[in-house]
């Protein structure tokens, strides 16, 4: 039973952890964005990007992921077989690859909060969509339980990652030429 409860937690904080990931890179965008308003509406607008950005990482997301990394250990320690599953190694490098995501993400929090704009905005709504692949991948990956099928899976995600990536571009596309 402990199992169980540990996995709906799990699936809890990985939601949680999912919706700041993915609300965090709108803030960034937002963020760059204000670059391009007049100087007194840049100034309120990024130190209120800046506060959001803060509240969500450190209250929200970081935790959230935390959480979802340990009620997972809990339950590969509760059901040690788990590793020995081919399914589970390819999901725990997809993990591995959304840590080093959240992680690119906090230091984009750090250097946005310096005035440090390396990314555009059309970068980063391409970097959030790296977030949706990912979980994606996770998801299909836990659901079908194959390793096997891991060439298709492969060639699906890369199809589904060039159907967003051209999704972005064609949006702001319009978006742009609505201007």
């Amino acid at each position: 039973m402990a199992y169980l409860y540990l996995k709906a937690l799990h699936i809890i904080f990985i939601v949680s952890w999912m919706a700041g990931l993915f609300y965090i890179v709108r803030l960034f965008v937002y963020h760059v964005e204000a670059n391009d308003r007049p100087d007194q509406e840049r100034v309120i607008l990024q130190r209120q990007f800046e506060l959001m950005q803060h509240k969500l990482w450190y209250i929200i997301t970081t935790p959230a992921m935390f959480l979802a990394v340990f009620a997972g250990a809990g339950m590969v320690y509760l059901n040690p077989s788990l590793l020995s599953q081919d399914w589970m190694q390819v999901k725990l490098g997809f993990v591995l690859g959304l840590l080093i995501y959240h992680f690119i993400c906090q230091n984009i929090i750090k250097q946005l909060k310096l005035g440090i704009f390396k990314w555009t905005s059309t970068q980063l709504r391409i970097w959030n969509e790296l977030a949706t692949v990912f979980l994606v991948a996770i998801v299909f990956t836990v659901i079908l339980k194959s390793a096997v099928d891991w060439i298709y899976g492969l060639v699906g995600l890369i199809l589904f990652s060039i159907i967003i990536m051209s999704a972005v571009k064609i949006y702001k596309y319009y978006r742009l030429k609505g201007r």
